[in-house]
């Protein structure tokens, strides 16, 4: 008679595999989080006391951005570049039959005043009721001696 196997069933849980999977997720979402970033990215400028803008994220609002080097960008999840001379006709057809004609503006800190201002010039000349100017809070160190010691 042969001899007989007898067999035992491994009740542990392999978890190599799904480790391997959670690592190939973890890497593909740093990869691509980056690139989710909306419109143009710039270095905006920093003030003490912001005034909070939260219609600014929404899909719809209409985002101006001034780089540093003086591009103009319409849009804020498919940017196009424009000239700031051409800005007010484009508003104006992006706020036709819109309620709130609030345009945002993001823009460089280093970008040039006299750009800027043209860019402002030109979204107020399309008719626009609010404009936003997007900023950056001043994060204060919070440390041991006071400023004015």
């Amino acid at each position: 008679m042969p001899a007989s196997r007898i067999m035992h069933t491994v009740s542990d849980i392999n978890v190599t595999p799904m480790v391997d999977v959670m690592l190939v997720l973890l890497i593909i979402f740093m990869v691509i989080t980056p690139m989710l970033q909306k419109g143009v990215s710039v270095d905006l400028a920093q003030t003490r006391n912001p005034r909070n803008m939260q219609d600014a994220d929404k899909e719809d609002a209409i985002m101006v951005a001034v780089t540093k080097d003086g591009k103009v960008f319409l849009g804020a999840t498919r940017a196009i570049q424009v000239q700031p001379e051409d800005l007010a006709p484009k508003i104006k057809d992006l706020l036709v039959n819109r309620v709130d004609k609030t345009v945002y503006v993001k823009s460089d800190a280093r970008a040039k005043y006299g750009t800027v201002v043209d860019v402002v010039d030109n979204i107020r000349a399309a008719g626009v009721d609010q404009l936003g100017l997007l900023t950056e809070k001043i994060q204060e160190k919070r440390g041991g001696a006071a400023a004015g010691e």
